[in-house]
């Protein structure tokens, strides 16, 4: 057996309460934001503002996007 799936069986057998404790972390894990993400998602939004302002960006309003919650 692998030893991924050896761990999955481990977690799998854990008690309800023990397998919460495992999910959170892991969760929680994921939760890290990376500097190098959000700095080149700033410099986007920065970019697409700047392109609003200008009138070079094409918009599409709310009822567009989302016409069943208008």
């Amino acid at each position: 057996m692998s030893p991924t799936k050896t761990i999955i069986n481990k977690a799998l057998n854990l008690k309800p309460a023990e397998r919460f404790l495992v999910i959170e972390a892991l969760v929680n894990s994921l939760d890290n934001p990376d500097p190098a993400i959000d700095k080149a998602w700033a410099k986007e939004a920065e970019k697409r503002l700047k392109a609003y302002k200008a009138g070079k960006l094409k918009t599409v309003s709310f009822e567009a996007m989302f016409p069943k919650h208008s």
